[in-house]
């Protein structure tokens, strides 16, 4: 006895959309997806960060970021012990001091001689002129005015001296305090460069952020645009599918939220199988 099989086909209309939908996915699926215009990217350094690695790396650390300001300390203190010791004056002298106490010396001279002249007038005046008391006053006269002179030369000599040690002493302070602000220096030397390398590398961290996301939103367009088709071969499924049934079908986008290379290409795969999958169903219904 015979077997008499009954079917129930699909609407024409269905029949051809789904005729439609095979083509387009054999289209489609023809050619490999250009993956790599949506691969993930990772944006380069900042010239600042560059700035900042380069400077954390050879002067913002070790003996080389500080040692200019030892060296230079290390000069002013050699400098400052030669301005000290019994000769350290001598360079401060003036080279005028003997002139002015050659010519200070040339005028008491001319005074102490106008003196005794006076003491000859004296001793004429009252008789005892070539006297002895003439002789004596003379003397007395010289004596004094040796030893105010030598007293005077020596005052000079000491005025020079003084002076000349004040500036020894002060040039001496100099030098010292040039080399306790070039320590300084070379102690601040790395917290300035840390500040300088935190500056510069947070800069350079904004700036690559930014160009960050301007590659991020690039392969997220070129993501978004190579999966459309994709999108639309989907979308069309999913209305055959609920036009065939009879019951509303509910499509899901491959695309959000923002899915990684690797979930993009195992959808890619779970949509072409289903519509592969209805296409078999469609071919083997026309064949029965």
């Amino acid at each position: 006895m015979a077997v008499q099989q009954t079917q129930a086909l699909p609407p024409q209309y269905v029949e051809d959309l789904q005729r439609d939908l095979g083509t387009q996915l054999t289209a489609l699926t023809a050619a490999p997806l250009a993956t790599d215009k949506f691969a993930p990217t990772v944006a380069g350094q900042d010239p600042a960060q560059q700035a900042a690695y380069q400077m954390a790396t050879t002067q913002g650390q070790g003996i080389g970021a500080f040692q200019p300001y030892i060296t230079q300390a290390g000069a002013y203190d050699t400098a400052a012990a030669g301005l000290s010791g019994a000769g350290a004056y001598q360079p401060f002298m003036s080279p005028y001091q003997q002139d002015v106490i050659d010519a200070t010396l040339a005028e008491y001279d001319s005074q102490a001689a106008q003196g005794l002249a006076g003491i000859g007038q004296q001793a004429a005046m009252s008789g005892n002129l070539g006297g002895g008391r003439e002789g004596v006053m003379r003397s007395q006269y010289q004596n004094k005015s040796d030893m105010n002179r030598a007293l005077l030369q020596s005052g000079l000599l000491q005025q020079g001296f003084t002076q000349a040690n004040q500036l020894a002493n002060q040039a001496f302070g100099q030098q010292m305090q040039l080399g306790q602000n070039q320590q300084g220096l070379a102690q601040q030397v790395p917290g300035l460069y840390g500040q300088d390398i935190g500056t510069l590398g947070s800069a350079g961290a904004g700036q690559q952020a930014q160009q960050q996301a301007v590659l991020d939103a690039t392969r997220e367009r070129n993501r978004l645009r190579a999966y459309e088709p994709y999108e639309r071969l989907g979308f069309q499924q999913t209305g055959i599918a609920s036009i065939a049934s009879g019951a509303p079908g509910q499509y899901q986008s491959m695309v959000t939220p923002n899915p990684t290379p690797l979930q993009n290409a195992l959808g890619i795969a779970g949509v072409a199988g289903g519509l592969m999958g209805n296409y078999g169903d469609y071919l083997r219904g026309k064949n029965a």
